[in-house]
């Protein structure tokens, strides 16, 4: 499992030691057996693009932002996939470290129209009565995108948390991307003028937080259009000052349940962010 510990004024602790940490499984304490600081481990990561109406007026500065992320993230055992959703689900580049396509796809991303990419979106759409499949992006992506990768696995979901329409529900969603072990960063970007203007209420923050918690990872809120940039730059930060915990659960029985997990630090009053379970194998 992968951990980021911060203190409380935010700033990031990169130098910490195995003993440093306590770590349990469902409140029995584990002996943490392999430990190491990960900062160039290769990243497997999808970035998802918010296509629905609501994102009208923040698109291009997302699509501005994370290229710029990725021009400063990426590096050549990395590999990057990209897809957009809306009443589509759609693969607009598939795994690549060649920024050039990555750049490419990115810039297809439009507003309720797809970006004509190699993959169709496997769910039926004009039917299933929503236009944002968020919960259904997350789930193709956890489980036939990423599950069989190995190493960092991430999502950085660019959107509002708002979903309309998905054939799955927010839990199963979930318990795809924790079966793969997927890491997930919300950036969200929320036009609350289009929701008031439609009269629609606005819940999105609660999902990403879900998502983002459970996973490990964090949800960064811009509340002005132009936090973009710093919400993607703590991103990076966080993805190069990630500590790896590995160890062998004293639970032994391979039964399919969820296993609740804590780290902390020891001496001190650290925020750790880390995944909080996983599901045991079954025999």
């Amino acid at each position: 499992m992968y951990a980021v510990v911060r203190q409380k004024s935010g700033r990031l602790l990169p130098d910490l030691n195995k003993d440093d940490f306590d770590l349990e499984e469902d409140k029995e304490p584990q002996v943490i057996k392999y430990f190491s600081r990960e900062t160039d481990t290769p990243l497997t990561m999808g970035i998802l693009v918010d296509t629905s109406p609501s994102q009208g007026r923040v698109l291009d500065v997302e699509k501005a932002q994370a290229k710029a992320f990725l021009q400063q993230i990426l590096r050549p055992k990395d590999l990057v996939y990209i897809l957009h959703f809306d009443v589509d689900v759609e693969l607009l580049q598939d795994f690549t470290a060649d920024l050039r396509l990555l750049d490419k796809a990115i810039d297809e991303n439009v507003i309720n129209g797809g970006g004509g990419g190699p993959t169709p979106g496997p769910f039926p759409t004009s039917s299933s009565g929503g236009a944002t499949h968020l919960y259904d992006a997350v789930w193709l992506s956890s489980r036939d995108l990423l599950k069989n990768e190995v190493g960092r696995k991430v999502l950085i979901l660019l959107t509002d948390g708002e979903d309309q329409g998905s054939k799955v529900k927010l839990d199963q969603a979930l318990e795809a991307a924790q079966k793969s072990d997927v890491i997930i960063y919300s950036v969200e970007i929320s036009d609350r003028a289009f929701y008031y203007g439609h009269m629609m209420g606005y819940s999105g923050d609660s999902v990403l937080k879900k998502f983002s918690d459970e996973t490990g990872g964090r949800v960064l809120p811009v509340n002005h259009i132009n936090d973009t940039a710093a919400a993607f730059e703590q991103i990076a930060r966080e993805l190069r000052t990630q500590y790896l915990l590995g160890y062998t659960p004293t639970n032994t029985k391979l039964d399919g349940s969820f296993r609740r997990i804590q780290v902390r630090v020891r001496n001190g009053d650290y925020k750790v962010q880390a995944r909080r379970g996983y599901y045991a194998p079954t025999g």
